[in-house]
């Protein structure tokens, strides 16, 4: 049973919304459709986080006006400092609020047949090739309320598709900028890369205003074809008061690779879901994720690689930092299906909690219904470790420095991942604000 929440937008406005977008007739359908389901399906449960009063379904705007940049100068400077703004060609989407508002693609990636666009424009002039992937296979549409919810109300989002043996070597980025109050965002991204094919893309979540009181539905599909390598990269830095859902989630073919480096850096309360299952034989699949708490922010971050394929591997490292009276659940699950012999299933998760009232909980998590695999978890939680401030004191560096350099030194791993340096300083600087 799940308690009924009525709904802010009907299936006359869903409806209504979807042809104002000029979108093809089975998106509407799938849109009403979703609508309908979300009246009656459950919420989703985070293992040990009691989300039934978080509020992800009352909202009164599911747009908000925003303008266009004439301009990359135009952009906030928290924005700028993401991008090169010297670059004579570069493969960059910037979408204010719900508004797409700058979009340029490389010569390179044109020739070679790359789309890259908004989501709207993809649902009108690539229908066929977005329905084959949207909600189908990676993230259904009716898992739970939420993932319905999003179908439903999808105002946002980018479609990347990389065609076979197509290799883009120039990291391909997105900004999705906040900067409205009243805004309410239900993105989607979708990225297909087709058989020995290869991407790097990287995305920001970037909250200008210090306070809201918006929901951000979030959702990812990433499909890596046979032999396709697919790196993901982002970092998620949106303002105190959001309530938000995020997932992404990956499926990989024979011999892929699917690789995340996530900055996951929110000031509001927080379910974030990265599942990545392993497909084909010899499929790959590597998560690094680094996480800042403070405040009296709740968050539950739930990490999974799933093998299916024979010889696959997976491997997960997590790494968080919690002050103040922060809570976070971090939950690595690391299953191996039968059938899947020889995989191996690889996981680390580590918090260092800076203050009395803060609270980390990591628990590694290990399925295995077949015999002939290699399987190993590690986890720790605990507070900076003293003979290390010792160590760095010892050599003249101050009490402040030194755990400043311990704290970074912990979240490195996952910082160095990232493939874009702007980001990367972007992830360091959020880091140095958010445990000073």
């Amino acid at each position: 049973m799940s308690t009924e929440i009525k709904l802010p937008f009907d299936k006359e406005y869903v409806s209504s919304f979807s042809k104002d977008m000029g979108e093809p007739a089975w998106l509407t359908e799938l849109r009403t459709t979703a609508l309908a389901d979300a009246e009656n399906l459950p919420m989703p449960k985070p293992d040990k986080t009691k989300i039934d009063k978080w509020n992800f379904t009352q909202f009164t705007k599911h747009l908000v006006a925003s303008e266009d940049y004439s301009s990359l100068n135009e952009l906030p400077e928290d924005v700028r400092s993401l991008i090169n703004l010297e670059a004579q060609e570069q493969s960059l989407y910037i979408q204010r609020n719900n508004r797409p508002t700058y979009l340029s693609v490389t010569k390179e990636m044109q020739e070679k047949g790359v789309i890259f666009t908004d989501i709207f424009t993809a649902a009108r002039e690539h229908g066929d090739l977005l329905q084959k992937y949207f909600m189908t296979d990676a993230v259904k549409v009716n898992e739970h309320k939420l993932t319905a919810l999003h179908a439903a109300l999808l105002n946002g989002g980018a479609f990347l598709y990389i065609p076979k043996n197509v290799e883009i070597t120039e990291p391909i980025q997105a900004v999705y900028i906040h900067d409205d109050k009243e805004a309410n965002l239900f993105n989607h991204v979708l990225i297909v890369a087709d058989d020995n094919s290869s991407v790097t893309y990287v995305e920001n979540y970037v909250s200008t205003v210090a306070e809201a009181d918006g929901i951000f539905n979030i959702v990812t599909e990433v499909i890596a074809g046979a032999n396709a390598k697919i790196q993901y990269g982002a970092v998620d830095t949106l303002a105190k008061g959001t309530t938000v859902y995020v997932n992404r989630r990956g499926k990989a073919g024979r011999d892929a690779r699917i690789e995340w480096a996530l900055g996951l850096m929110n000031d509001g309360n927080t379910i974030s879901e990265n599942i990545t299952n392993l497909i084909g034989d010899g499929s790959f699949g590597d998560t690094k994720t680094v996480v800042v708490g403070r405040g009296e922010q709740t968050q539950n971050f739930t990490t999974s690689i799933v093998h299916f394929g024979k010889n696959s591997e997976g491997y997960i490292l997590k790494h968080g930092v919690m002050k103040d009276a922060a809570t976070s659940i971090f939950n690595g699950i690391g299953k191996i299906e039968h059938g899947a012999s020889k995989s191996n299933a690889e996981q680390e998760s580590r918090v260092l909690m800076l203050s009395e009232k803060a609270r980390g909980d990591a628990n590694p998590i290990l399925l295995i219904d077949e015999d002939d695999v290699t399987a190993g978890h590690a986890a720790s939680v605990g507070r900076v470790d003293p003979l290390q401030l010792y160590y760095l004191m010892s050599r003249g560096i101050s009490q402040t420095e030194a755990e400043r350099l311990v704290i970074h030194g912990f979240l490195a791993p996952v910082v160095n991942a990232l493939p874009i340096e702007g980001v990367k300083a972007q992830l360091t600087e959020v880091i140095e604000r958010k445990v000073k």
